[in-house]
């Protein structure tokens, strides 16, 4: 939900816009409801989550160029299977054992991520048939790291400390949006006064997700959680289907199925 959100509103402001406000919102969001979720923060929950957002922030502005200038068909589900990948190989490094079933949930995952992240042969900017240069792969590359990076970072927050680990990724990924934002300050498109309770909920939604992620991290295993987690483009495109109407390409509704299925076998194993 909130993905889809920003997606839309990233069509009347700039992703950096978008992001410029919604991720103070969150941190504000964050810090007044961590007292009432509990928990004591610690120096390594709270150093897992400055990594995170430090990630995520990067991850978001390196996407976004890549998507800028390279062909969103091979931009998109690149950097969805890295991230969806990733963080299965360092959970099997750190000693993590799926059963058979989960294995094969997390190949049908990250076959349906790559499927539901196609997009069409253009960039964001609408320049058709962009070339896949050394410059976009690296972008797309680092782009994909480092969205999995703060995946990992946000799966070794410990148990028992709440959402203070979370305020402070939004702290650090507000910190490095804005001086992105510094560099670029003539090409930021920013939000209107009138999409101000868009981007509250946006927050919300943020804090809502990311939080719920970090509990499922302390539950289960990082190979699981985060190859479920990455599935989360099939909800923004039947959100577009539903709400905008968009048609769909056949491969995305492979994908769409794909992603539940994986969902079940994940569950089922679990």
């Amino acid at each position: 939900l909130s993905d889809f959100a920003g997606g839309a509103s990233s069509r009347r402001a700039s992703a950096l816009g978008v992001v410029a406000v919604t991720y103070p919102i969150s941190l504000l969001l964050a810090l007044a409801v961590a007292p009432l979720v509990g928990g004591e923060p610690t120096v390594s929950s709270l150093g897992w989550g400055a990594v995170a957002g430090v990630a995520g922030g990067i991850a978001i502005w390196w996407f976004y160029l890549a998507l800028a200038s390279g062909p969103m068909s091979v931009v998109s589900p690149l950097t969805a299977v890295l991230v969806a990948g990733i963080p299965v190989v360092v959970g099997i490094s750190l000693g993590e054992r799926p059963g058979a079933l989960s294995y094969v949930g997390i190949l049908v995952a990250v076959v349906a991520v790559a499927l539901v992240s196609w997009e069409s042969d253009e960039t964001v900017v609408g320049t058709e048939h962009p070339r896949f240069t050394a410059k976009v792969a690296w972008l797309t590359v680092g782009s994909g790291v480092a969205f999995a990076l703060s995946f990992i970072a946000l799966g070794r927050i410990e148990e028992g400390t709440g959402l203070w680990g979370l305020a402070v990724s939004r702290v650090t990924a507000t910190l490095v949006v804005w001086c992105v934002i510094g560099a670029v300050w003539r090409g930021v498109v920013w939000p209107t006064k009138s999409m101000m309770p868009v981007l509250i909920g946006i927050g919300a939604l943020d804090v809502l997700a990311n939080g719920a992620l970090i509990f499922a991290y302390q539950q289960g295993m990082l190979s699981l959680v985060s190859v479920v987690a990455a599935l989360y483009p099939a909800a923004t495109v039947l959100l577009a289907m539903i709400v905008l109407g968009e048609r769909v390409g056949r491969l995305r509704l492979l994908g769409m199925v794909a992603a539940g299925v994986a969902v079940g076998l994940i569950s089922v194993a679990a």
